[in-house]
This record gives structure tokens, C-alpha cells and sequence, in this order.
């Protein structure tokens, strides 16, 4: 995983054309980069990213921000309720309960 300015590359290795190929994730709008080694595809991730910013400056648009922390998950009211439970048992809101699962259950 590649970072600059906020924003994170995923690359793979196309092993026929022996390139590498990347993409920023967690944004709607589309950036991709792609270099033949590490030093051109850093170059291209960073070029990428800057090119996509001053292209939203120039059309006077704000650019996507990668990962706002806010994204629906819909569960069925089962769920819901339980987890309504859970977090009124921990004095916890929903939105702490979950999000202190999720982070044990990744590892943070």
C-alpha cells in the first residue's frame, strides 16, 4: 500500500506486460498510475495524486477525501436490537460498540 497526501495506492504486477498497476482506493472519482519499478510508480502514485488535485482546483471542485469514517452497513433488526443491547450493557453508544468491536476484530 502506497500513501501521499491522505491518500493510499493498491498496486498489483501484471506479469505479461511486467508492469506494475495501481489505483487510488476509497474515493468515488478514478486515479491510476502504473511504472515499470518501485521509483517510477512512486513517481507516477505522486504525479497521479497531484494531477487529480489541481484538476479539481482548476474546476473549482472540492476532491474526493479518502475515507470519510461515516459508511451505512444495513443488518437485519435482529442484529439491531442485539447489538443495541450489547452496547447498553457496555454504557456504550451503538456507534462505540461497533466501532471498538471492528477495531479488536482487525487488531487495533
Amino acid at each position: 500500500m502506497m500513501k501521499y497526501k491522505g491518500y493510499l495506492g493498491h498496486v498489483i504486477y501484471d506479469d505479461k506486460a511486467k508492469i506494475f498497476h495501481g489505483h487510488v482506493i476509497g474515493i468515488k472519482d478514478v486515479i491510476t498510475f502504473q511504472g515499470k519499478n518501485v521509483s517510477e510508480l512512486e513517481k507516477a502514485f505522486k504525479d497521479s495524486v497531484n494531477d487529480y488535485l489541481d484538476f479539481c482546483k482548476k474546476r473549482k471542485e472540492k476532491p474526493n477525501k479518502p475515507y470519510s469514517g461515516k459508511f451505512n452497513v444495513r443488518i437485519p433488526p435482529e442484529l439491531h436490537a442485539k447489538l443495541d443491547i450489547a452496547a447498553k450493557t457496555n454504557r456504550e453508544s451503538i456507534n462505540s460498540f461497533v466501532v471498538h468491536t471492528l477495531e479488536k476484530a482487525i487488531g487495533d
